[in-house]
């Protein structure tokens, strides 16, 4: 597999918050990922599932299933429970063809709760993080025997969030464990996207690439903002419309083979969905022809 570039349908419709872009509806979503230049969605709160009706509606314009988030429990449940809870959505990303399982613990997590500050989100004590570790490195390793490789969702106001947290969480887990680099959810962390790629190479099989208005993120912290009030404000945006260096983060990729997703929140029913999918597709097209990962159209 080579590159290729990939929309999530929070830029049109946001599943935290679905009131945000709420009235947009699934065909107008995936129309205009298609004339954007989008060839795969990641799943959203609007779409089919039931495998065949979900590859009918994707194929209609011109779009394959890349993955989708599926929310862990494993703090609180056992591996054998988890590995149930995730049949439907294994199933489903199998029978129509995604290769990769986005995957975060959410058991204790905040990101959902407009009342809850990110200073509230739950920390991993360090005795902890072996257990949690292992658990996860079973399910990943039950997910990868079915072809499918678990790829971890670091985020925000979760249990690994910055970059402490993210190494906390590569030390502990196995080989079948990789991670979703997503550069907006690591510079917002704390984190350098850019280092992150450059230390977890062989263990990153799956790229978000949402970027970070600085002013907002900065805003955000000062006044103990939710994850969701910051998205509002609109903390996140497409690929080159923020602070963060996409061609330095890419170059640290050489050799990958996978999706490069745009996934930045709608924030906003003012901001026109199509255009800012298309300047993100424009951008990020360009960071990766920059970075050396795909030629330049001849």
């Amino acid at each position: 597999m080579t590159i290729r570039i990939g929309a999530n349908p929070i830029g049109w419709s946001n599943d935290d918050m679905t009131e945000l872009g709420g009235h947009i509806s699934l065909e107008q979503c995936l129309s205009e990922a298609q004339e954007a230049g989008f060839v795969g969605m990641e799943l959203g709160n609007k779409f089919p599932r039931e495998a065949a009706a979900l590859q009918q509606v994707l194929s209609a314009h011109g779009q394959v299933l890349v993955s989708g988030w599926y929310s862990s429990e494993l703090l609180t449940r056992s591996v054998a429970e988890e590995l149930n809870n995730l049949r439907p959505h294994l199933d489903l990303l199998k029978a129509c063809g995604s290769n990769v399982l986005v995957f975060a613990e959410t058991s204790n997590a905040i990101h959902g709760d407009i009342d809850k500050p990110l200073s509230q989100r739950p920390v991993m004590a360090a005795k902890d993080w072996i257990e949690f570790g292992r658990k996860i490195t079973e399910v990943a390793d039950a997910a990868l025997a079915e072809g499918v490789r678990l790829v971890y969702h670091h985020h925000m106001g979760t249990i690994v969030q910055s970059a402490e947290d993210i190494h906390a969480f590569m030390a502990c887990t196995g080989p079948s464990v990789h991670l979703l680099l997503d550069a907006g959810h690591a510079t917002w962390g704390g984190a350098d996207p850019a280092e992150l790629a450059r230390r977890y190479r062989t263990r990153i099989s799956h790229v978000h690439t949402k970027d970070v208005r600085k002013n907002v993120m900065e805003k955000a912290a000062a006044e103990d903002y939710s994850f969701l009030k910051a998205i509002i404000a609109g903390v996140y945006t497409v690929p080159g419309d923020g602070m963060i260096d996409f061609v330095s983060v890419l170059k640290e990729l050489p050799g990958y083979s996978g999706w490069v997703i745009v996934e930045a929140e709608q924030y906003s029913d003012k901001i026109s969905a199509l255009d800012f999918a298309k300047l993100g597709y424009n951008n990020l097209s360009r960071y990766l022809r920059e970075a050396g990962l795909i030629e330049a159209p001849a």
